[in-house]
């Protein structure tokens, strides 16, 4: 019975590996056979590529899930001439962002990969510090959920209000936990996939070692990087990232005591670059992902994204309330600017005119408008657990500097509150305040009592200067230009790995 289910499974792969085999161009099957040399070279020759494994950091975006197909055809094609091939650890890293929709398109590229059923395949979903096989309807814990909302408040607050910085700064530390995490599992791997562009891997390299100046740290040698060095660099700027965002006694919080650090495991695996061997334009791509894989773009996203953890609604749903409730314009002013942007970001990517269409089509009139601003604000209260009124405090940023910024936050959005001004600034610096006080703080920003005495003590210029890290000025992508950029070397596309598109 074995040997007949064997056989039967042989026969699937095979039909899987033609349908691959039939989108791909010549270019692309003569860089299958260099990836098929490059693996067989890095597991030590064909007689160890049964025992070698491969980590492949994948979140469901068109562009890992390209880079998926790649390896499976890979896999596939050495099990058609040897007596095996090698293994595969495909793990998703579950945060706010990932929504049902791209939970579906997930399963259905595993489906369509019949990656389900093949005993060389792992699917792991990593929560945090929980690791999970995959399934499709696996909520999003808790935890991690309070965690992300937590986190995001905190930076956004910290950064004077810097949309962006609110979700990137997490999202990179998260990605290099995730990835430790997920190398480090059971057995652990002994290669961790790295498919991003060189400019991705730039503007990481760029990113960490920003970053590991501010923290204290030397400065990063990427010739000399290695999977674990990248790995303890990121966690040494977490440590102190999260320590200015919770205060000096982060491990008494609850769901915030995050492990930070990776588990006792040594981690040896070696970074497997297939930069120069992948082309991720989806136009290119497109009969594969949307006829084969079963790709579906998520309305809720403009199909890229300035972070991996930001969702491009609800960014550009915060463009709009800093234009309506800080600077005295129109929503649709904001939103306007935000579009300007994306479609920018979108060319680069070189997205398919369609998508760009269709994501620019959805805001062009006022119906349409407050359609969106309704997704938006479900999707925040969804995801993060967030009303508008909180995201528009978050935007005020009341509370650091001892709370310079409350009465101006309290005259525009909450005029009655004026008169508990002074009880206001007695419960964040710590004193004796009505309880009523004490819940109204809570309610409006989203975040604990202590967690607002933390910011309170926070000193606004030492915010917006480069001593903190939290700052807004950091590096971000669309400000990057070939004379702000160093090449990165060994170690630089390490954390960068991870990223989802």
């Amino acid at each position: 019975m074995s040997y007949i289910h064997d056989q039967a499974m042989n026969y699937v792969y095979q039909q899987v590996l033609q349908r691959l085999l039939g989108y791909f161009d010549r270019a692309e099957r003569t860089a299958l056979q260099l990836l098929i040399q490059r693996l067989i070279v890095a597991a030590g020759g064909i007689e160890q590529i049964g025992s070698f494994k491969v980590l492949v950091p994948f979140s469901g975006g068109n562009d890992s899930a390209y880079t998926l197909s790649f390896l499976r055809a890979a896999q596939l094609s050495i099990a058609c001439r040897a007596p095996q091939s090698f293994n595969l650890r495909i793990a998703n890293m579950r945060h706010a962002g990932v929504t049902p929709a791209v939970m579906d398109n997930i399963h259905r590229c595993y489906s369509a990969l019949f990656l389900h059923d093949d005993p060389r395949i792992e699917l792991l979903v990593v929560d945090g510090q929980y690791i999970q096989l995959f399934e499709r309807d696996l909520p999003f814990s808790q935890a991690g959920r309070e965690q992300n909302r937590s986190d995001m408040l905190l930076s956004g607050h910290m950064s004077a209000a810097d949309g962006q910085m609110a979700f990137c700064n997490s999202c990179y530390l998260g990605m290099a936990e995730f990835l430790g995490r997920a190398a480090c599992w059971n057995d652990g791997v002994d290669a961790v996939l790295n498919g991003e562009s060189l400019k991705e891997q730039t503007h990481y390299a760029n990113w960490i070692s920003h970053f590991a100046q501010r923290t204290g740290q030397p400065d990063v040698d990427w010739k000399r990087q290695t999977f674990s060095s990248v790995l303890k660099t990121a966690d040494n700027i977490s440590r102190a990232y999260y320590r200015e965002l919770y205060g000096e006694d982060l491990q008494t919080a609850s769901f915030m005591a995050r492990p930070l650090g990776y588990p006792q495991k040594a981690i040896v695996p070696t970074v497997l670059s297939i930069t120069d061997l992948i082309d991720c334009r989806v136009e290119d791509h497109w009969a594969m992902l949307t006829e084969f894989l079963g790709f579906r773009y998520d309305d809720l996203a403009f199909s890229f994204s300035e972070s991996e953890c930001a969702n491009p609604l609800l960014m550009a749903h915060i463009r709009g309330l800093k234009a309506e409730f800080l600077q005295g314009r129109e929503y649709a002013l904001g939103i306007n600017e935000y579009l300007t942007l994306a479609k920018t970001l979108m060319r680069r990517k070189r997205m398919p005119r369609r998508l760009i269409d269709q994501a620019m089509g959805a805001y062009d009139d006022e119906e349409k408008l407050q359609e969106r601003r309704a997704l938006a604000t479900h999707f925040a209260q969804d995801a993060y657990g967030l009303s508008e009124g909180q995201l528009v405090c978050l935007l005020f940023a009341p509370f650091v500097d001892a709370g310079a910024g409350l009465e101006p936050f309290l005259r525009r959005c909450h005029p009655g509150m004026l008169v508990a001004l002074g009880d206001l600034h007695k419960a964040l610096a710590g004193g004796a305040a009505p309880e009523q006080v004490v819940q109204w703080l809570v309610e409006t920003s989203g975040l604990s009592l202590k967690n607002l005495q933390n910011l309170y003590s926070k000193q606004r210029d030492a915010i917006s200067s480069d001593a903190s890290i939290t700052s807004p000025h950091g590096l971000e992508e669309a400000d990057l230009s070939p004379s702000q950029t160093q090449e990165p070397e060994a170690g630089a596309g390490v954390g960068k790995a991870i990223s989802g598109r």
